[in-house]
């Protein structure tokens, strides 16, 4: 039955947009390019998505973004996620978008970011705004050129900040470092994939080379008790998505999830989902699962999101409002 996890109004602010597409959005995808031997049905799809590890999973990742190949599969997913993320109370996100990932498709950034923004705007009940991730695999030089394109339609599409995934133990931040100042001078917000798949090292790297304003995930972090001290002092945001970190393998358990720690050294710790449709997670179930093994507030995490969003002064003033206004009347 639905509860107060389902019905707060949440905000997630490390979410895959690739990611988040609903199962049977995304089933249907398959179909419409002709299937595949793999999945002959949404049950299989359905157990498609579990993973060794983190190189698993982005083999997995890999696969799944063949099914994405135009511009109206974009629009159709995006819309598809906005609509769920409505349903289930989340009043704003951050949609991180990948753009290399599909060029094999002949897709540009443009065309990805303009056919995304079409679809995400058919939900008006959920906001919406975009980060790019630049990923490490390609590299660098890879990375200014995405950037390049991605800015020629950033007002049109919304696109806020940018972003780093990938294979994080392979591709340290430091060689990214120019496209991130070109990027802030171009006036986007700066975040990265740190501390997921690699240790305290690409934090480090994130914060000193990247000057990233919030560290995606970061949980590894609790490996250097200097890093952990340093987080808490200068109140760095971290998108926490417990669930990802268990299901590639990162973390073993709830119970000895480095999210305690970091929540019990006092770190500005926010929740998301990650890529919720890989993972078989909600942001609502991951805020259920911390009040039982810590009794963590949602109210306060949510609104430390809203606090780390890319949104301007009177918008944040405005939706923590809100916020504060639901929990004082729930």
């Amino acid at each position: 039955m639905p509860d107060r996890y389902d019905a707060a109004p949440k905000v997630e602010l490390h979410l895959h947009l690739e990611g988040a597409i609903p199962m049977a959005t995304l089933w249907g995808l398959i179909e419409s390019h002709g299937g595949d031997p793999s999945v002959p049905d949404l049950s299989a799809l359905e157990r498609r998505f579990a993973y060794r590890d983190f190189p698993h999973f982005i083999d997995t990742w890999w696969w799944m973004t063949g099914f994405l190949r135009t511009e109206d599969d974009f629009t159709v997913a995006a819309e598809a996620v906005a609509r769920h993320l409505a349903e289930q109370n989340i009043v704003y996100a951050e949609a991180s978008f990948s753009p290399t990932d599909f060029e094999r498709h002949g897709l540009t950034p443009q065309q990805m970011g303009v056919a995304i923004r079409q679809g995400l705007d058919r939900v008006p009940a959920t906001r919406v705004v975009l980060n790019v991730d630049l990923v490490r695999d390609p590299g660098p030089e890879r990375a200014e050129t995405t950037l390049d394109a991605v800015l020629e339609v950033s007002s049109e599409a919304d696109v806020r900040g940018i972003t780093i995934g990938g294979s994080e133990q392979d591709h340290p931040p430091e060689p990214f470092a120019a496209v991130y100042r070109r990027a802030s001078e171009a006036g986007l917000r700066l975040t990265a994939h740190a501390g997921e798949a690699a240790g305290p090292e690409s934090v480090w790297g994130a914060l000193r080379s990247l000057g990233v304003e919030r560290i995606g995930h970061g949980v590894r972090s609790v490996e250097d008790p200097a890093l952990v001290d340093h987080l808490v002092a200068k109140e760095i945001p971290l998108e926490v998505c417990p669930t990802s970190n268990l299901r590639t393998g990162v973390a073993s358990s709830w119970e000895d999830h480095p999210v305690h720690t970091l929540l019990d050294a006092g770190a500005n710790v926010t929740i998301s989902s990650d890529d919720p449709t890989f993972f078989h997670c909600s942001v609502a179930e991951e805020f259920r699962k911390l009040s039982r093994y810590g009794g963590r507030s949602m109210e306060k995490m949510t609104l430390a999101a809203v606090e780390a969003s890319w949104l301007g002064d009177v918008e944040r003033f405005e939706l923590a409002d809100r916020v504060q206004e639901w929990w004082r009347g729930s």
